[in-house]
């Protein structure tokens, strides 16, 4: 399994950045998909994950703000992060999860300046 993301760079605070992550490889249908992410000097933490039957869950910090979704025909998932903030600022990862399985991307840079 390969998962391969898109879609980090700058922005200003207060403007909107959008991630996708497609996964390749033997994946099985039922999974869930989600971002996590890693700022200078701290843990990975989550942001958000969203099931193959489309339940979601989310960091209280992305909560009215990011929204996950997903395309199952693509084993694709999306992260639409509106009214980015310079605490936003971190290496995204996507993660898919099969069974016990854990399996992650390369990671995407978000900058957020103000």
């Amino acid at each position: 399994v390969q998962l391969q993301a898109f879609g980090g760079g700058l922005v200003q605070a207060g403007g909107s950045l959008r991630l996708s992550c497609a996964a390749s490889g033997n994946i099985i249908r039922i999974n869930t998909m989600g971002w996590y992410r890693q700022a200078p000097g701290k843990q990975r933490t989550l942001v958000a994950t969203i099931s193959s039957g489309g339940s979601t869950t989310y960091a209280d910090s992305a909560k009215g703000r990011f929204a996950i979704s997903r395309d199952n025909a693509k084993n694709t998932v999306y992260l639409q992060m509106n009214s980015l903030k310079p605490e936003d600022t971190a290496v995204y990862y996507c993660n898919l999860k099969i069974i016990r399985n854990d399996y992650w991307g390369q990671g995407t840079l978000v900058t957020v300046f103000s």
